[in-house]
């Protein structure tokens, strides 16, 4: 025997490589831990430093609203309300500081009247979140109402082919043309003065097309897939195919477009609102306190600018929100680190 055989039986044969040594050489150093794809999404949306502004910013804001004049039968802690009028002191200034005495400023407090008073003597900052409420709800309303008529046309279209798709996809082509603040426009026109929650229902149903053309594209993708003619072979309806098998595969196209929708919807609001063709008096909203002191800019700037800075919030927290789930959604992303 030579001294080479001698020396390999001796040896014996290599060790197989291990779970710790075979993960190292795929990550090439990185230390790669195996989640699952949910905490994958939660991982990644949460070290979204963007979203968790958004987040914070816009639970704050909602908090705000609600709990400050309550909202139903749920009573708030600011103790005025929106309709109550009175005498404007001070010419109707806000009576809140946040600056400290010791910067040279009053201290930090809310006062009487933190936001003011309109030209009637009306608590501001009561009518500034009652405004805020309503428009949460309308957007609310027409983000999740937007998304599941589009959800559904778009699936339809991109599963079906043929007829479907084409009349479908044309009939969506003809609304988009057309501009959304027209349409938007007429529609407040024909339901003024019925409801917010009418008022929602109605945007919702004429601002659907980008979502519809989105799931569109995913779905013309996904039916072609093993799985999606697996379910076909074994003789699976098309209704189930579609909502147990290829929708949940758009689950994140989907909760991007409801997200971008409802921050859409706080502009159109707002603009439908400054134009005379949203939400009617006696109620309010942002988009209305803004239309009716649009005079009062010059002189008292506090009635414009505070419904505008909670437009801005709102619009900006959403839009936040939405680029950490699209980032958190992405399949390429498919490495976190610890």
């Amino acid at each position: 025997m030579t001294d080479a055989k001698r020396t390999a039986q001796t040896a014996g044969p290599e060790p197989e490589p291990g779970p710790q040594q075979s993960t190292a050489d795929t990550a090439q150093g990185m230390n790669v831990v195996a989640r699952s794809q949910g905490q994958l999404v939660r991982r990644r949306f949460f070290r979204h430093k963007g979203a968790m502004l958004g987040l914070v910013l816009f639970i704050l804001v909602v908090g705000l609203a609600v709990t400050s004049i309550g909202a139903g039968p749920i009573p708030g802690w600011w103790d005025k309300d929106p309709t109550t009028t009175g005498t404007a002191l001070n010419g109707g200034r806000p009576t809140l500081s946040v600056i400290p005495e010791f910067l040279g400023g009053g201290g930090v407090h809310l006062g009487e009247h933190p936001f003011g008073q309109d030209n009637i003597g009306r608590d501001y900052f009561a009518l500034t979140m009652r405004g805020a409420q309503v428009s949460l709800v309308i957007a609310l309303l027409v983000g999740l109402i937007a998304t599941f008529v589009g959800t559904v046309i778009g699936a339809a279209a991109g599963y079906f082919r043929g007829w479907t798709e084409s009349s479908l996809m044309r009939s969506t082509d003809v609304l988009i043309a057309i501009p959304t603040l027209l349409i938007a426009g007429l529609i407040g026109t024909m339901i003024a003065g019925r409801g917010i929650v009418l008022f929602g229902v109605f945007l919702g149903l004429v601002t659907w097309m980008q979502t519809a053309r989105l799931v569109r594209g995913e779905v013309l993708s996904l039916r072609e897939k093993e799985f999606v003619e697996a379910a076909r072979s074994v003789g699976t309806s098309s209704k189930r195919i579609i909502f147990k098998h290829i929708l949940p595969n758009t689950i994140g196209i989907i909760i991007v477009s409801v997200t971008l929708a409802i921050a859409s919807a706080v502009l159109l609001e707002t603009g439908l609102s400054f134009v005379g063709l949203g939400v009617q008096p006696p109620d309010t909203s942002l988009g209305r306190l803004i239309s009716d002191y649009q005079t009062a800019l010059g002189t008292r700037p506090w009635l414009f600018y505070w419904p505008g800075a909670f437009i801005i919030l709102i619009a900006l927290s959403v839009n936040f929100i939405g680029d950490g789930l699209r980032d958190a959604f992405d399949p390429r992303q498919n490495r976190v680190r610890d």
